[in-house]
Parts: structure tokens; sequence; C-alpha cells
């Protein structure tokens, strides 16, 4: 049973001082200490030095870029749905610092002719980063717009050399109770586990991300490395991924798993089909509505009609 706490007696989201910049400096100093930093690649600035925010560049890509405001940085960073650390949107920002994403691998295997394991350097290099502006979505009915630092999935994909066999892609995160106080909880069968069809994950859109807002991904945001999927909600977008599986059979989900009568497979942004327990007609974005302000009109497929082709004679309600 899936339990919805109000928030209405808590601080707002953008209020929270998160504990992981309140110990940003420390934390940078020890990374500068090891080496680590130099070793990515990402460039520092006095700013960023003094912060222990650690910047990632990438020209924006202008094929790839919503007209909408961005959401600003403090909204996008503290309020966020990342049960591994808590079921409460500020609950991420709070928690996420004991998350340790150094060193880190992610294993590509499966359906594949070239299975791969690459430590995190390795994927930021895999292909030249871009900056893409794209709306996320999410089921409970708010949204944002934020600028991604990534490249497009399909470039690990060609890597990998699929299979004949391979018609899905299974999204591991790393499920580790020793950093992520919500595993221990029972919200959900843990490893959080997502998928995609093949071509839905070969589509241009689909982000390999490892940043946002010219800087490396915050832990709260899925660090080290995560999916974005723009025309889905945002539960699609597995964070903190440790394996990549190619499989011949549809993937089960983690929320397929908990509740399937409200998270379908497909989980496109479709207005004309409820969630069993609110409507997805409307949407609220944070940091700019307010409490009494109209919510939008939620768009569909988020507003990216250009993935329509990918769902070709299927019954968007049915297949929801």
């Amino acid at each position: 049973m899936l339990i919805r706490c109000a928030h209405f007696a808590k601080p707002a989201a953008s209020e929270i001082t998160p504990r992981h910049l309140a110990e940003s400096r420390r934390l940078f100093l020890s990374q500068l200490a090891a080496g680590v930093l130099s070793a990515t690649g990402v460039a520092l600035d006095a700013a960023s030095a003094e912060g222990g925010m650690r910047q990632l560049t990438a020209p924006a890509n202008p094929a790839f870029t919503a007209k909408d405001k961005p959401t600003r940085f403090d909204d996008a960073t503290t309020y966020n749905n990342f049960y591994e650390f808590g079921m409460d949107k500020g609950d991420p920002a709070i928690y996420a610092g004991s998350l340790k994403t150094r060193p880190w691998t992610v294993r590509i295997d499966g359906e594949v002719k070239k299975p791969l394991t690459l430590d995190i350097d390795a994927l930021l290099k895999l292909a030249p980063l871009e900056e893409r502006l794209y709306r996320l979505r999410c089921v409970e009915g708010w949204s944002m717009v934020i600028p991604w630092i990534g490249y497009s999935f399909a470039e690990l994909i060609r890597k990998a050399e699929p299979t004949g066999n391979a018609k899905f892609v299974e999204f591991t995160s790393l499920a580790d109770p020793a950093q992520m106080r919500g595993v221990n909880s029972r919200v959900l069968d843990w490893p959080y586990t997502e998928g995609l069809r093949i071509d839905e994950a070969n589509h241009p859109l689909t982000l390999l991300c490892v940043g946002l807002y010219g800087q490396v991904l915050p832990n709260q945001n899925g660090a080290p490395v995560r999916i974005v999927v723009p025309w889905k909600y945002g539960f699609k977008s597995a964070k903190s991924i440790v394996r990549i599986r190619f499989t011949e059979q549809q993937p089960r989900t983690a929320w397929g798993r908990a509740a399937p009568e409200e998270y379908g497979f497909y989980s496109n942004v479709n207005p004309e089909v409820s969630h069993p327990r609110w409507s997805q007609a409307t949407e609220r974005r944070i940091g700019e509505d307010g409490l009494f302000t109209r919510k939008r009109k939620t768009l569909m497929f988020n507003g990216y009609p250009e993935v329509a082709s990918l769902y070709a004679g299927m019954d968007l309600k049915k297949f929801f």
C-alpha cells in the first residue's frame, strides 16, 4: 500500500539547506587532494571551488531546447523523487550526501555482442557532451524545465552492439542500505529497475545524463549517471545507474511490480489517461506556479510530438 503524506505543514523545498551544500567545501578539498576532480576532466573555477560545486561545461544543442523558462537551480535540486533517500520531496537533498559516487562502474550486458564495464570517467568520454533544456513531468502533477548535460543514449547502444534478440533495455539503480537510508524501507522491491523498448532507448531525445546546470549531477538528482526520457513521466528516468541490460523480454519495473494498475510500462505523458488517484490533464510548474495560480495544461508526450511515430497504431489508453 502506498501512503501519501501531506506536506503543507512543512517548509517549502527551496527553504531547506541541503546537507551536501553545508559540507561541500570539505568534500571539495578532500576530492581535490585525492586527484578525483582533475582525473575527470571537469573544469573548475573560483566560484565552484568556494562552493564545492564541480563544473561540467558543455555546448548547448539548439536542436534540443525547450522554449520554457528554466526552473531555478535551488528548486530543481531540493524538490526530488528519489525514494532511496526517503519519500519526502526534500529528503534526497538532505540525505543524499551519504552517496559515494567514486569509484563507480556501470555494467552493460545481456543481448549484446560487446559487453562492457565502464567507470564514470569512461562514460563521460564515450561521446561529446552537450546541454539540452528538457521538460520533466512527474506523475504526481508537477513539472520542471532543466538544462541537462549528457549525450544521446544511442551512442552507448552503438558501442555495445545489441544482438537481434535485444528488444528492450533494463536499467538498474544502486541499492546500498549503507549509503541510502530509504533502501531499508519496504515501499519498493529494491533495487529500483526501469525499462524502455530499444527503439525508445535509441531515440535521439533519450539522454544519458551526467550533469545539469553546468555542473556534474548532484547526488539527489541521480549522480553520477542517470537516464532522462523527456516525453515520459519522471519515474521512467532511472537514477544512479549501475547496470544496463539488453533483453528479449519486457523487463519488470519497480513501480510496475509495486502498483501495476497505476504505473504502466510505457508511462508516456498523456493528459487523456488519468492516474487512478488524480487527473493528468494539468500540471504545476515548480518555482513558478503558486498555490492559487492556474495550472498549466499538460501536453501530449510532454510537448515532444516527434516521438509519436514510435507508437503508431497503439492504443495509448490501453498501453499506458
